[in-house]
């Protein structure tokens, strides 16, 4: 222990020993903890140092001992410090009932929780699937963190979590899917303030470009007189656990009104090109959209849409994309391949909507040519897509990756 000066006149003391210690010792002085629960403690705790050693390196090296050591102490205490508030009665009470190396487990998990949690509130730009072998540094790191560095980090990420779940009721309520906005990749403040401006104008779906640009264009024309009327609210049916984010979003649309409301400055050049707005709203990519939108029947637009490639496999990629309700694309990385299979798996899958769209957008010339290649694909694969069988899911991948552009 060390001394400290109290705001008052007097000196007051500043434990330092680990919280377990803390407990531990308060058990025993008013008899919680007995001798045998004490020796059960004495048993577990080389186990368990043992095995911390041997998980983040070496259990036959004396400083990872050591070290060892220190991380099971600082896990059990973790655990405890965190789940009883401080409380070393709770905690007492705790190491009673349960075993020493359960507590170090709690605390493990705690951490491993926290670890996979994100850390940036961008789509794609964050890993699923919980905690795994490359977070073990991490972890590391971790186990010999305070207590209220943990509780810091925890609310930076749960802040996170609650901004991208935030935007994924949002998009729900507008049409989209996790799947759409990992595809997306926007950021989900991004995807939050184009919501409420979609649900101030009455809309129901998250729009495209040629979408976004009309709706600015009807904001502007109906607060053309008074601006300072103009406030997107906040969902009626917005879920509470939801509510700060969302009115931060609200306020910050309020900041940027001048702007977005402003008839001189151009829609594009403001929201895809100007520093301070880039990446703050959100649209959906679809070059369908903008080519029925300006240049349809043109055949610089299917240029546009193939980005001048005309070998099979962009072809095959596109038309894929149509099927299976995305934005057409002639390259896809091996992850959008495997989220748009999981797509279909979900939604089906629709050749007749690429057949529509070999129509109603392709050369006429290459009409016949383009229907043919993609029956003889749909003649192929088809039973695969969407199929539960064992193994079908990396049979249909597979001929994703012969057939088409996947990186």
């Amino acid at each position: 222990m060390s001394a400290t000066l109290d705001s008052g006149a007097g000196l007051s003391l500043y434990d330092a020993r680990p919280f377990f210690e803390k407990a531990l010792q308060h058990g025993i002085k008013h008899n919680i903890i007995g001798s045998d629960k004490l020796e059960a403690i004495e048993a577990d705790a080389p186990k368990g140092m043992v095995q911390i050693a041997r998980y983040f390196g070496t259990e036959f090296l004396r400083p990872e001992l050591e070290k060892a050591k220190d991380r099971i102490v600082n896990l059990v205490s973790l655990y405890l410090e965190h789940t009883h508030g401080g409380d070393v009665q709770a905690a007492a009470t705790d190491l009673r009932d349960h075993s020493f190396l359960s507590r170090s487990k709690g605390g493990s998990d705690m951490l491993k929780a926290m670890i996979a949690m994100p850390q940036n509130s961008h789509f794609g730009m964050n890993e699923h699937g919980g905690f795994r072998d490359d977070h073990i540094p991490q972890l590391a790191k971790w186990s010999l963190r305070s207590l209220a560095d943990y509780q810091a980090e925890l609310a930076k990420r749960q802040q996170v979590a609650t901004v991208i779940h935030a935007a994924l009721w949002m998009a729900a309520e507008l049409g989209l899917d996790a799947d759409d906005l990992e595809e997306a990749g926007r950021d989900a403040e991004a995807v939050i303030r184009t919501a409420l401006l979609v649900i101030a104008t009455r809309g129901n779906r998250l729009p495209d470009w040629v979408s976004f640009d009309k709706m600015i264009a009807g904001l502007r024309k109906k607060y053309a007189d008074k601006p300072a009327d103009f406030d997107p609210g906040v969902p009626k049916n917005l879920p509470a656990e939801f509510h700060d984010v969302v009115s931060g979003a609200r306020q910050s649309i309020l900041r940027d009104a001048a702007k977005i409301l402003d008839p001189k400055l151009v829609t594009r050049k403001l929201f895809d090109h100007m520093p301070a707005f880039m990446g703050r709203y959100f649209w959906l990519e679809d070059g369908l959209s903008e080519v029925d939108h300006h240049e349809r029947s043109n055949a610089t637009a299917w240029d546009k849409l193939t980005g001048g490639n005309s070998d099979d496999s962009s072809l095959l990629t596109l038309f894929f994309c149509i099927a299976a309700h995305a934005a057409p694309k002639t390259l896809l990385s091996e992850k959008s391949a495997a989220t748009l299979l999981r797509k279909v798996q979900k939604a089906g899958f629709k050749p007749e909507a690429a057949q529509a769209y070999i129509s109603a957008n392709a050369p006429a010339q290459y009409h016949g040519d383009y229907q043919k290649l993609w029956a003889s694909f749909v003649s192929e694969s088809s039973h695969l897509f969407g199929s539960d069988a064992v193994g079908a899911f990396d049979d249909a991948l597979a001929l994703l990756r012969r057939e088409c552009n996947i990186k």
